[in-house]
């Protein structure tokens, strides 16, 4: 795939899978936006625009973002949502907390995000969103409610955006991961069979055909990522 003279945006890029997509979109020769809430630090790929701080459940904070990312490279191809946070808790004896805790780091980062950048998006005519989902929003299981709840949220949203902007030449597609195989998911499952689940790399290949021309004809799917689980 070549992605030369594409920029585009990667939120939550200094986690596991936000790493990945930044370096596998870079390396396809895309350059980068990245937006990060925490100032972890990271191989940043060369070249790419690196913004700590940036608290995107504010619609204020993202329009910001989005208007210095095109102030200082001219344009905006594409919008991958990656920011999120996972919580396990039970409903009973839980808390509303945790609800929108869940709310707030999943689905209201991604609305915000994609209502800043559709203005340069639709001025243009043309560009990529791609949101990441998760299988647990399909059934989720017992202290998944708040997370899947959130995940299914992401699919709605995909689907509704991509029914908006069908006409504009703007596709907008999510992935839904199962396991991701990141060091706390290892940590927090170490019995698994860790050869079964979905490496962030793989995940970042699947989000680097959706950003891509040749994905045109791809909107309003949601596709899993789940390897063998």
């Amino acid at each position: 795939m070549n992605l030369s003279g594409k920029v585009l945006v990667v939120t939550g890029a200094a986690g596991a899978l936000g790493r990945s997509v930044a370096a596998t979109l870079a390396g396809y020769g895309a350059r980068l936006a990245l937006l990060d809430h925490s100032d972890a630090k990271f191989a940043i790929p060369a070249g790419a625009l690196h913004m700590v701080g940036v608290d995107l459940s504010s619609a204020e904070a993202a329009r910001a973002a989005m208007q210095r990312v095109v102030a200082e490279t001219t344009r905006l191809d594409g919008l991958i949502n990656v920011a999120g946070g996972f919580q396990w808790e039970k409903v009973g004896g839980g808390t509303l907390e945790a609800w929108d805790s869940m709310y707030r780091q999943n689905l209201r980062t991604a609305v915000a995000s994609c209502q800043a950048a559709l203005p340069h998006l639709v001025k243009a005519g043309r560009g990529r969103i791609v949101n990441v989902g998760a299988m647990g929003a399909v059934k989720a299981g017992a202290g998944m409610g708040a997370y899947a709840a959130s995940k299914a949220g992401i699919a709605k949203l995909t689907e509704a955006l991509a029914e908006e902007l069908k006409d504009q030449g703007i596709t907008v597609n999510a992935i839904l991961p199962s396991t991701l195989d990141t060091p706390r998911n290892r940590l927090d499952m170490p019995g698994a069979d860790f050869a079964r689940w979905v490496t962030p790399v793989e995940a970042a290949e699947v989000i680097a055909f959706l950003v891509s021309d040749a994905a045109s004809a791809v909107t309003g799917a949601l596709i899993p990522v789940v390897g063998r689980v």
